[in-house]
């Protein structure tokens, strides 16, 4: 019987071919589904249906899904994390020159004149001096959060021949490997609030970030510097900022996110929301998010999700493979491997991954598991979903 998946949002046909229709039901009005795939659709105060296995984001952030109850539910919630890195570097680097050389302003002034040449010549030459800016080499730039996005903004930022402060300490090895040598680590977001002339940030919206710079930080900054927020609105606490604004505490802020209180606000530069919107970005993240899918589905491959470890088996042949998500407790595995050898099957391999409170076990059984195994399995305390593929 083919999976069912539920789109909650246009997603690209490039992502959705990678979903067989020989194994696959895919629209936005599937019924009793095995996955959903959204992109910007909020699943907050929705009900979780009991068909439902995993939850895949054609995007890196996951604000807009409520990830402790699917949790709860032992449902894998998947992103694709940099697979539209590019479209929001190209993006943060116009940031770059849209705040060092006054663009928006200037354009909406130019657009203003009328006259014939000569009276515009004159009112151009008499107006410029307005929208005198900077160049980036020899500037510092300082980037909050070293993940796939923050990593190919500092590499890009050393090839304009500016200095590169990064902080993040969570750093993964991969993007530690991919990060220039030319970009100087540092320790504390203060460091690179006093340090740097413009301010980049690159890192999700969750409780820990929501208001990360507030009062404290724009009181930290350099008067002239400049603040980028690419990556969540509320990373950055609006009223802080106005205040900073108002007492040129800071020069000027860009934005990917609209407000009632930012929108036509001088120094300020609002764009709506266009970092991931390239028919590239949008390719990329509906592949990578139909791919982390099938492979969860249909082999019970963990790979990307903000929830669960990766976990990945060969599947050995001539199995039943049995994937379990289940609390993050004692003896799991030990419970699971003795009901199994009560019940005479026996295990020909196992992987158990654990993240947090939350693990992950795949068991690859020879032999059929019956029913009342699976039954006894679910009933284990701290199992919290368990299926056999």
């Amino acid at each position: 019987m083919p999976f069912r998946i539920r789109t909650l949002n246009a997603i690209s046909q490039v992502g959705l071919s990678r979903l067989p229709a020989d194994k696959y039901t895919v629209g936005h009005d599937v019924s009793a589904p095995d996955a959903l795939l959204v992109r910007s659709a909020s699943l907050h105060n929705q009900p979780i249906e009991p068909s439902v296995l995993a939850v895949a984001r054609a995007g890196a952030g996951t604000n807009n899904i409520p990830i402790p109850e699917f949790s709860q539910r032992g449902i894998p919630v998947f992103n694709t994390p940099g697979a539209n890195a590019n479209a929001v570097k190209e993006l943060v680097v116009a940031g770059l020159f849209l705040a060092a050389r006054n663009i928006v302003d200037a354009a909406a002034f130019a657009h203003r004149l009328d006259g014939d040449h000569a009276t515009m010549d004159k009112l151009v030459e008499a107006g410029k001096k307005n929208y005198v800016g900077f160049e980036l080499p020899g500037r510092t730039l300082g980037v909050i959060g070293l993940g796939a996005i923050g990593v190919e903004v500092a590499n890009v930022a050393i090839s304009l021949g500016m200095n590169v402060l990064g902080y993040d300490p969570g750093i993964t090895v991969q993007h530690a490997w991919a990060l220039s040598s030319q970009v100087e680590h540092v320790t504390s977001i203060d460091e690179v609030l006093k340090r740097s002339d413009i301010i980049t940030l690159h890192v999700p919206l969750i409780a820990a970030t929501k208001g990360l710079i507030g009062a404290k930080e724009f009181a930290a900054m350099k008067s002239s510097a400049v603040l980028l927020n690419f990556a969540r609105g509320p990373i950055v606490d609006e009223p802080s900022l106005l205040a900073a604004l108002e007492n040129n505490q800071l020069r000027g802020y860009v934005c990917d996110f609209p407000t009632p209180t930012l929108n036509k606000r001088p120094r300020v530069v609002t764009l709506p929301h266009l970092g991931a919107s390239t028919n590239e970005a949008e390719e990329n993240c509906a592949r990578m998010a139909a791919d982390e899918l099938r492979w969860y589905l249909e082999d019970g491959t963990i790979q990307n999700s903000v929830n669960f470890p990766d976990a990945r088996l060969p599947r050995a042949e001539g199995t039943q493979r049995l994937a379990i998500s289940n609390s993050n407790v004692p003896n799991m595995v030990g419970q699971i491997s003795t009901m199994l050898a009560e019940a005479g099957l026996n295990i020909s391999d196992l992987l158990n991954k654990s993240r947090g409170e939350l693990a992950y076990t795949l068991v690859d059984v020879e032999g059929t598991v019956p029913t009342e195994v699976l039954d006894r399995i679910k009933g284990i305390d701290g199992v919290l979903h368990a299926r056999v593929i």
